[in-house]
């Protein structure tokens, strides 16, 4: 398989094919400009601070175990500590934003290298509305949780 892009687009800076729902896009679009439409920063929903409060407890028993996950989210102007037990840190960070009134239903979930950096995409739907977002980070958990929050803020924009 050959891939042609414009040679400072987005697709240019992945070490993988993107998904076929963005293909068009990163390959035409500068890198800046899609960062801009798919991965916003100053939009209504922001991540604060993250962790797993157990993620050094050791199984204790056979099969998946929930881990109890902890965030500060500000939506608007309001900045709220929440938290969640879930099977991982998406599930955890999807529970939390739809406890407070942000759905966000993963459709699609795709995550490759970008040089040094990992690069999330998700479409996510709030049940009348799908969109594609960005998550980009040196830290692949980081970029889940950076592209759930991107998707979030792109969903309440598009109503």
């Amino acid at each position: 398989m050959t891939l042609s892009f414009a040679p400072h687009s987005f697709a240019a800076h992945l070490n993988a094919p993107m998904p076929r729902g963005l293909r068009e896009q990163a390959d035409t679009m500068p890198f800046d400009t899609f960062l801009a439409e798919y991965a916003p920063t100053s939009w209504p929903v922001r991540l604060g601070d993250w962790n797993c409060t157990d993620g050094a407890r050791p199984a204790t028993r056979l099969g998946p175990q929930a881990r109890h996950y902890q965030a500060t989210l500000t939506i608007g102007e309001r900045t709220c500590a929440t938290s969640a037990a879930a099977s991982g840190p998406v599930a955890a960070l999807t529970a939390m934003l739809y406890d407070y009134g942000i759905p966000v239903e993963l459709i699609d979930f795709h995550q490759v290298r970008a040089g040094e950096r990992t690069a999330t995409f998700i479409r996510g739907s709030d049940g009348l509305h799908a969109q594609w977002a960005l998550g980009l980070s040196e830290d692949a958990t980081q970029s889940a949780l950076n592209a759930v929050i991107a998707c979030a803020n792109r969903l309440l924009t598009s109503s």
